[in-house]
C-alpha cells in the first residue's frame, strides 16, 4: 500500500485499487480541521473501514499523529458523539458505536409481551366499542366491495370524494391543504420515510431533538444521511441550539415531534414555533413535521405547516388516535415538492393499501372517526389523570396527547436499574436511551405508555413502577 493526497491505495481481493479514507494523512484536511476531521471519520464509518466497537485514537494520539491540538479532536468526538456515531467510555477511550444501538426498539417483543405488563409500546385504548366499529365496516364493504379496493392497482392523485374526506381530516389537525400536496400513506412510518426522502440526499445533515422517534436514527443511516441531536428543553429544541448548528455547517432538515408525541412529553409554544421557523427560513431549512398523535391534543398551537407552508413537510395518521390497525396517515408537502413527494411513494410503498384506505374513508365521512377519537381523548384523559395520581411523590410529565408519562430518572446507571427492576417486577417500560439520538445524559428517564391495556392491567403496572420508584429514591428526581 502506498500514501497519496491524504488517501491510502490498496487492492481488495480481486487485486482491484480502491481509495481508503483511515487513517488520514497529516496536513490533508481542510479548515476548520475539526469539521474535516468530523466528516472523514463519519465517512469512514459509513463505508465500513470503521468498524463497530473499533476503539478510536486517544484525543493526544490522533493530534499527535495529524499535527493538530487536542482542542481540536476533542471537538470532533464531542462532535461525533452528539451525532451518535461514535461513543466515549470512561477509563476506556473512545469507540465506533456498534450498529446494533441503531436497531434497538422501545419495546419488548410480541412474545415477551405476552408475559408483561406491555408500558413499553405506544398505543391507543382499544375496547368492545373500536372492535364492533371495524366488525361493521367490513359487513358494510362485503355487501358491496368498491372497484376501487378490489382492483386498485394505480397511484393517484385524490379523487374529490376521497379528498373531501382527508380535508376533514386534516382540518381537526388545524390544516389546510390541496389535494395535489397531500400523499396518503400505510401509516406514519411510512410518511416519514417518504418526508425525508423528498427533503434530502444522501449525506445531507438532518437535525432533531436529542430525545426523540426511535426509528430517526436507521431510517436516516439506511437513507445515507447524517443525524444529530439538539439540545432541548421542556418546551422542545432551543433555538440557540437550532441557530448554532445552522452556523457550524448547512442543515438540510429539521425533524421535529412537537405536539405531545415526543417521548419527553412536552408540547411546543407557538412562540418556540415561531422562532424556529424564523431560523429554517433564514437559514433555508426544510421542517418534518411528526404529527402522528393526530387530534387528540385538542388545544394545541397550528402546526408548523401553517406558519411556514412553503418548507414543512407535515404528516399525521390514524392509528395512534383512533384504532392501531387503521395504518393510514396523510402527508402534505410544500407545493413544488409534490412530485418528488409522490415519486418517492411510488418507489417506497406504491400507494397506500385499498381497504385500509377505504375504511378510513368511510368512518371519517360518517362521523366514526371522530367518534373514536373523542372516546379515546376521554379514556386517555382518565388514564392521565389517574397517572399523575398515582406518581405524584416524584417528577413526572403527562404528554399532553394523553399518550404516555415520562419519568425522569437521576442519570444513565439508574435509568438502566430501574427499567430492569420494573421488568423483573413483570411491567415493560421504555428507556430514554431507546429514542437518544447521540447521548442522552441531559434527559434519562422513562416512558411509560397509558394505553395499550386494558384499565385494571395499566393502573396495576403504573403502581408497580410507583412503588419502585418509592422504594429506591435514589433513582429517580423527587417530585418539587
Amino acid at each position: 500500500m502506498r500514501r497519496g493526497s491524504g488517501l491510502v491505495k490498496c487492492h481488495d481481493r480481486r487485486n482491484v485499487p480502491f481509495m481508503t479514507i483511515w487513517p488520514p494523512r497529516p496536513g490533508s484536511l481542510q479548515r476548520p480541521a475539526y469539521r474535516s476531521l468530523v466528516q472523514l471519520i463519519e465517512a469512514a464509518i459509513d463505508s465500513g473501514e470503521l468498524k463497530p466497537g473499533q476503539k478510536l485514537p486517544t484525543h493526544r494520539q490522533l493530534a499527535f499523529d495529524l499535527g493538530l491540538s487536542v482542542q481540536t479532536v476533542s471537538r470532533a468526538y464531542d462532535k461525533l458523539v452528539e451525532a451518535g456515531k461514535v461513543q466515549g467510555e470512561v477509563g476506556r477511550g473512545t469507540f465506533v458505536r456498534a450498529l446494533s444501538d441503531d436497531l434497538r426498539v422501545p419495546f419488548v417483543s410480541h412474545r415477551t409481551a405476552g408475559r408483561l405488563i406491555d408500558m413499553s409500546i405506544l398505543k391507543p385504548v382499544v375496547d368492545h366499542t373500536h372492535k364492533e366499529a371495524f366488525q361493521k365496516a367490513l359487513r358494510d364493504i362485503a355487501r358491496s366491495v368498491p372497484d376501487a379496493v378490489l382492483g386498485a392497482f394505480r397511484a393517484g392523485t385524490l379523487l374529490d370524494r376521497d379528498h373531501g374526506a382527508v380535508a376533514r381530516w386534516l382540518a381537526l389537525c388545524g390544516l389546510t391543504a390541496p389535494p395535489s400536496a397531500v400523499v396518503p400513506t400505510n401509516g406514519g412510518t411510512a410518511a416519514m420515510t417518504v418526508a425525508l426522502m423528498t427533503a434530502a440526499h444522501s449525506g445531507d445533515l438532518v437535525v432533531a431533538e436529542e430525545i426523540g422517534h426511535h426509528t430517526l436514527r436507521p431510517l436516516t443511516r439506511y437513507l445515507g444521511l447524517r443525524l444529530r441531536g439538539l439540545e432541548t428543553d421542556k418546551g422542545g429544541i432551543r433555538p440557540e441550539a437550532f441557530a448554532a448548528a445552522c452556523r457550524a455547517e448547512p442543515v438540510k432538515v429539521l425533524h421535529l415531534m412537537p405536539t405531545g408525541l415526543n417521548p419527553l412529553g412536552f408540547t411546543m409554544s407557538s412562540r418556540r414555533r415561531e422562532a424556529l421557523v424564523e431560523i429554517a427560513r433564514r437559514h433555508d431549512v426544510l421542517i418534518v413535521e411528526n404529527h402522528s398523535s393526530g387530534p387528540l391534543h385538542e388545544a394545541a398551537p397550528p402546526p408548523l405547516a401553517v406558519l411556514a407552508p412553503e418548507r414543512v413537510l407535515f404528516f399525521t395518521s390514524l392509528t395512534k388516535c383512533v384504532l392501531p390497525g387503521l395504518r393510514i396517515g396523510f402527508l402534505v408537502v410544500p407545493n413544488h415538492l409534490g412530485a418528488a413527494a409522490a415519486n418517492r411513494h411510488l418507489v417506497t410503498s406504491w400507494m397506500a393499501t385499498s381497504l385500509a384506505m377505504e375504511i378510513a374513508l368511510r368512518w371519517i365521512e360518517t362521523g366514526t372517526a371522530e367518534r373514536l377519537l373523542q372516546r379515546q381523548r376521554v379514556a386517555l384523559g382518565d388514564r392521565a389523570d389517574f397517572a399523575a395520581s398515582v406518581l405524584s411523590p416524584v417528577a413526572h410529565r403527562i404528554s399532553p396527547s394523553g399518550l404516555h408519562a415520562w419519568l425522569p430518572c437521576a442519570d444513565v446507571a439508574q435509568e438502566d436499574a430501574l427499567a430492569a427492576a420494573a421488568r423483573d417486577a413483570g411491567v415493560a417500560v421504555a428507556r430514554a436511551g431507546s429514542f437518544a439520538i447521540g447521548a442522552h445524559d441531559r434527559h434519562p428517564g422513562l416512558r411509560l405508555a397509558l394505553g395499550g391495556q386494558s384499565f385494571p392491567d395499566f393502573a396495576r403496572g403504573l403502581r408497580i413502577v410507583a412503588r419502585l420508584a418509592s422504594e429506591h429514591p435514589e433513582a429517580v428526581v423527587p417530585q418539587i
